[in-house]
């Protein structure tokens, strides 16, 4: 072996034994290689999104020219007239969802608090394996299920129930006008159950990354476990909750077969009601795009897909934005 030193690029000498540890040369082509393939890899995520956005609006430009801004401001669904509006599809879309996410997001963070903070650790990946196996079952799963459990069980107990209730004499909580059970109601809580898993998941991982320094600092102090997890776990995770919030949204607002089976397939008449039938954007396509008989009627669906494109990108760029203003309020640790 030499036991002659090495240079180095400054004129010194290395000692011995330390040139495995000198810098590569210009020549290593690992790192340029990476680098090309992870920016094409990204470039083609993108050119995706902008070619899907292209295709939508190509395809759906017959029914942007003919029915214009009336599209999103009529209820009239007649193929048969070829009279085609969306308002009835956005109503339903968001009460279906607003009724998933009040239902889904406390739920996730109480389970979510009660995993990382309240039972002990052998039972919380028991029932956090339980609750991530939700996410696993196929939406037409939960769709049947609610087809025969929940339907039968609106009609006859639920919805009777609440709207004997001084809840029932709110606007908008009256009896629907076929009981219940198909509805936008039942939908809603379907669609709850199926978003459960993916806020719960990400919300107890966030909060099980809290520095636990920091919450024994807080017990030290003599402050309880809900002012632990509420002024310490909570702030310190709240973009990442925030972000669990907007993928559940985003699941909610696109979820299709389970909304299909349950929602009542009224396309044409804006609901009076919670407990009335309605549909969704969704819905809507994924039921009638095999009985399209026109090219307007085609043009129609995809610019009702188009609208759900806009709406959930619409909803990323909020939540980004929400993002940003949350690490500043907490000073970057969130």
């Amino acid at each position: 072996m030499s036991s002659v030193p090495y240079e180095t690029t400054d004129g010194g000498e290395l000692p011995r034994g330390a040139a495995g540890a000198a810098p590569r040369g210009a020549s290593r082509w690992g790192d340029p290689l990476f680098r090309g393939l992870a920016t094409a890899c990204g470039l083609l995520v993108a050119l995706c999104m902008f070619g899907l956005a292209a295709v939508l609006v190509t395809d759906s430009w017959e029914s942007i020219s003919t029915i214009g801004v009336r599209f999103f401001t009529t209820t009239s669904w007649a193929p048969s007239l070829d009279a085609y509006g969306a308002l009835t599809s956005l109503a339903g879309t968001a009460v279906t969802t607003i009724v998933a996410m009040a239902i889904a997001l406390p739920l996730a963070m109480v389970i979510a608090m009660l995993l990382t903070e309240l039972v002990h650790p052998a039972v919380s990946r028991i029932v956090g394996t339980a609750i991530e196996m939700l996410a696993a079952i196929p939406s037409i799963i939960f769709g049947m299920f609610g087809m025969y459990v929940i339907v039968p069980l609106m009609q006859a107990h639920v919805v009777p129930w609440l709207t004997a209730t001084p809840i029932g004499r709110l606007p908008f909580f009256g009896e629907g006008s076929q009981g219940g059970g198909f509805s936008l109601f039942t939908a809603g809580i379907v669609l709850a159950v199926m978003v459960l898993p993916f806020i719960t998941a990400v919300s107890r991982d966030v909060l099980s990354m809290v520095p636990q320094v920091v919450k024994e600092a807080g017990y030290g102090m003599g402050s309880t476990t809900w002012e632990v997890m509420h002024k310490i776990s909570f702030k310190h995770s709240a973009s990442g909750i925030v972000g669990a919030g907007f993928i559940g949204l985003g699941r909610a607002l696109g979820e299709t077969m389970a909304v299909a089976f349950l929602v009542g397939g009224v396309y044409d008449r804006l609901p009076t009601s919670i407990f009335d039938p309605g549909t969704t954007i969704a819905a809507t396509i994924a039921n009638t795009f095999n009985e399209a008989g026109t090219s307007l009627h085609v043009s129609a669906l995809i610019e009702l897909g188009l609208a759900l494109f806009v709406i959930t990108m619409a909803f990323q760029l909020l939540a980004h934005a929400w993002l940003r203003r949350v690490r500043r309020v907490t000073g970057g640790r969130a």
